[in-house]
């Protein structure tokens, strides 16, 4: 016979009850340290523990990086569904669900404004847009910040942040690889500075095309890099890779990037780089 009896009555929570910690914190992917959602943001979305770099979209990395009064362009386009292709759902579904995800039209921003007192043009690619994917639009957004680059002769920066050629536009989505290609190469007849940035991840046709065609190639840390990815090289060598394999550190320590650069020092960083490759540029021309 037991001294005490516990009642049994259960909690129930009143109709307009809600958690109000929930989506308040998150988890790092590296250290896995719980962390304050606000604190994140204002560090950039960067662990405040290991330096681990969450993905930051695109309107957050041109806000960070360009003075106030930048403005976006080229924001008229948008795809179309030229093969009328389906998988495990309609592409033109999939294209409705991301722009409603993220206010986009599709993955990819174009701004021009000041770095500093550098006027720049900037192509940020946005990840969460059916995985950063390039299909024609993107190519052509790209294309448009090339186009103005060789117009106004301001330097060009691409962030890189793909899975890959979007492949539900078919060739005319890897048609865009030898499009942005040809553009930039031009840009390096007339010796416009054009720097690539890659985060993570850079893959497939991005990465086979304008990300590793910079001036300068540099990459955030512990960013994926690579075309094929590590699990398909593996069972294709039938070998395994080596630790760190396709991250930037394993890229920097092979000479497939200058340099890597946090997040919270990109700013400065750039600043400092296009004021030496522009005064190099002006010399040479002069």
């Amino acid at each position: 016979m037991s001294w005490f009896k516990r009642d049994t009555h259960e909690i129930v929570p009143t109709p307009d009850h809600e958690v109000r910690t929930q989506g308040l914190w998150t988890k790092c992917g590296n250290c896995g340290k719980t962390l304050w959602k606000a604190e994140l943001e204002s560090n950039l979305q960067v662990c405040p523990h290991c330096g681990y770099h969450f993905k930051f979209d695109a309107r957050s990395r041109i806000e960070n990086l360009l003075e106030p009064g930048y403005e976006l362009v080229d924001l008229d386009l948008r795809s179309t569904d030229p093969l009328n292709f389906t998988d495990l759902k309609p592409y033109k579904q999939r294209l409705a669900q991301a722009q409603k995800k993220t206010g986009l039209n599709d993955a990819i921003l174009n701004a021009v404004g000041k770095i500093g007192e550098q006027d720049v043009v900037l192509s940020v690619m946005e990840y969460g847009f059916i995985g950063g994917s390039m299909g024609a639009v993107v190519g052509e957004t790209i294309a448009r910040a090339v186009d103005r680059s060789l117009a106004t002769r301001h330097p060009l920066i691409i962030i890189s942040a793909s899975g890959g050629a979007r492949m539900m536009e078919g060739i005319a989505s890897l048609m865009q690889l030898a499009k942005v290609s040809s553009g930039l190469a031009k840009m390096d007849d007339e010796k416009i500075p054009y720097i690539s940035l890659m985060t993570d991840p850079t893959t497939g046709g991005v990465t086979a095309s304008f990300a590793m065609l910079g001036d300068l190639n540099i990459a955030e840390p512990g960013a994926l890099i690579g075309f094929a990815g590590p699990r398909v090289i593996e069972q294709t060598i039938r070998q395994k890779l080596p630790e760190g394999f396709q991250r930037s550190e394993f890229l920097l320590q092979h000479g497939f990037l200058d340099a890597i650069v946090p997040r919270k020092e990109l700013k400065g960083y750039l600043a400092q780089t296009l004021d030496w490759m522009t005064q190099k540029t002006n010399q040479s021309e002069g």
